[in-house]
């Protein structure tokens, strides 16, 4: 399938803005990997494509895009949708509607990175960081995919995450060099809403797993 590659490059948020997203010196940016409307419309949707649009559509109706009755029509269709173009049709009119095939790529020399908030959590993470302490923030996060895998290549640093129930941690896949991990959330569950899997390198580095704050 056509991809259309998108880059979008965080900027600081104006006074005005929320917490939602927060970067200092450096940049982030979302790899979008998007289905095209007119690629294919006739293909079959599968339940997955219904799922992902069902999501972002909930997302649009907190964010107050869409009213109560649009949303409950748009989900109706959705869940009703034989095919990729009538699913496409249903978030023409709403803007940067992520895939949870997107790469959310961190690279960054010092300060800080925050996720937090009502954050769609994308199928991958990149983070290339240096003298930089990072926060992902999943309490609230719009989890679209069982899984994340999150490449690490860091040096001198932190990470914190800040996990919730049914989160699963794995970080076999990380070579560590004078850093440490500490992590709660190892043990595997049947009902597990998200798997997030480690791959990568850390360099004096750490990676710590903290509960919401009540």
């Amino acid at each position: 399938m056509i991809g259309l590659l998108t880059e979008h490059i965080a900027v600081p948020p104006p006074p005005e803005a929320t917490d939602f997203d927060r970067c200092l010196p450096g940049r982030a940016y979302l790899v979008s990997v998007v289905a095209m409307p007119d690629d294919l419309p006739d293909l079959r949707a599968s339940h997955e494509d219904r799922d992902r649009v069902v999501d972002a559509l909930r997302v649009a109706g907190g964010d107050g895009r869409l009213t109560t009755e649009e949303l409950d029509a748009r989900l109706e269709r959705a869940l009703a949708a034989r095919t990729l173009g009538e699913l496409a049709e249903l978030t023409a009119d709403l803007p940067g509607t992520p895939a949870a095939r997107d790469v959310l790529v961190v690279g960054q020399h010092g300060g800080k990175y925050v996720k937090e908030g009502r954050w769609l959590v994308p199928a991958r993470i990149a983070l290339r960081t240096r003298e930089c302490r990072v926060t992902l923030d999943f309490t609230d996060a719009v989890i679209t995919s069982r899984a994340l895998r999150i490449d690490a290549d860091m040096v001198h640093g932190k990470l914190f995450i800040v996990s919730s129930p049914g989160i699963v941690i794995n970080t076999d896949g990380l070579t560590c060099t004078y850093s440490r991990l500490k992590i709660h959330s190892t043990d595997e569950a049947a009902d597990s809403r998200l798997r997030v899997e480690f791959a990568g390198r850390l360099l004096h580095a750490k990676i710590i797993e903290r509960r919401p704050r009540r």
